[in-house]
This record gives structure tokens, C-alpha cells and sequence, in this order.
């Protein structure tokens, strides 16, 4: 199962994986129940509410492109301080992920342009023999603010 660490307002949660059949509903749960622990689902503004579908959806993209494209994700991880969010999910290609021209009227292969519509921020960086894709998404309510204090942004490329 996964497990969660505290250090005063910074929460972190893990959740290993392996495989690929369930994972993209694995992973969209973990998320569910994370999400709902920092009050995101109970927000008092309707935009911070419904944040939590745009962020289910980008967590769903993500894996399943580490399915389709990496042979599975391996860990998802989940960064909250104050309503900043940072997901990333570590599989084992080093293949950073790549925009392939494609019409929006064709089925699949949308996920990227996705991720460029909904996540404040995305990338990739190298981990070991495989690769990280980590996505931002802030709270409407708290997007006035680029970075709560403290908040670690680190200097991956996309």
C-alpha cells in the first residue's frame, strides 16, 4: 500500500506499482482519497472542487502513458503543501515524453495535450535507467501565489 509522510504543512504519499493491469484505477483512488484527505473535495469554492476531476484525469494520462509507453509506472507520488499539488509517477523508460503532431479530431494520443491544458506545469526528468513525469496543479484559490513558501521546484527540463 502506500504510505504517507508529514513535515508541518508538506504532506508526501507513495504507492508502489507493478504491472500494469488495474494501475490507471489503482492510481486514480490513491489520488481520490489523498485529494479528499486535504480537503480538496470539501473546498468551499466550486472551482477548487471541481480541480479534483482535471487532476484525476492528468493522474490517469500520465499512467496511462507509462502503460502504453514504458512497460508500466513503478511508483506514483503524490507533494501537497497549501493547496500546490505535484504528481509524479516514475516508470522505467528513459524516453522523456515526446508531443507527436496529431489532429484533435483523431481518437487517442491526446494525453500530452492534456497535460499542457490542465496542469499549471509538467516535464520529465531522468531517474536511475528510467525517467520521472511530474505534473503541477494548484487550488484556483490558491493560484495567486506561485509557490507556497518552502515549496521545492526542481530544475527538470521538460
Amino acid at each position: 500500500m502506500g504510505d504517507t509522510s508529514r513535515a508541518g504543512r508538506s504532506q508526501i504519499r507513495r504507492l508502489e506499482l507493478f504491472g500494469t493491469k488495474g494501475v490507471v484505477t489503482r492510481c486514480r483512488d490513491f489520488t481520490a482519497h489523498a485529494l479528499a484527505d486535504w480537503g480538496w473535495t470539501t473546498a468551499v469554492r466550486e472551482e477548487d472542487r471541481a480541480r479534483v476531476d482535471d487532476v484525476l484525469l492528468l493522474v490517469s494520462e500520465v499512467v496511462t502513458n507509462a502503460c502504453l509507453h514504458a512497460g508500466g509506472p513503478r511508483e506514483l507520488v503524490l507533494r501537497h503543501e497549501d493547496g500546490h499539488l505535484r504528481a509524479e509517477v516514475a516508470d522505467g523508460s528513459p524516453v522523456a515524453p515526446t508531443r507527436r503532431p496529431r489532429a484533435p479530431s483523431l481518437p487517442g494520443g491526446h494525453g500530452l495535450m492534456v497535460l499542457d491544458r490542465l496542469a499549471g506545469d509538467w516535464g520529465s526528468m531522468p531517474l536511475g535507467t528510467g525517467k520521472v513525469v511530474w505534473m503541477e496543479v494548484v487550488l484556483p484559490s490558491r493560484a495567486q501565489r506561485t509557490h507556497p513558501p518552502g515549496y521545492r521546484h526542481s530544475p527538470e527540463s521538460r
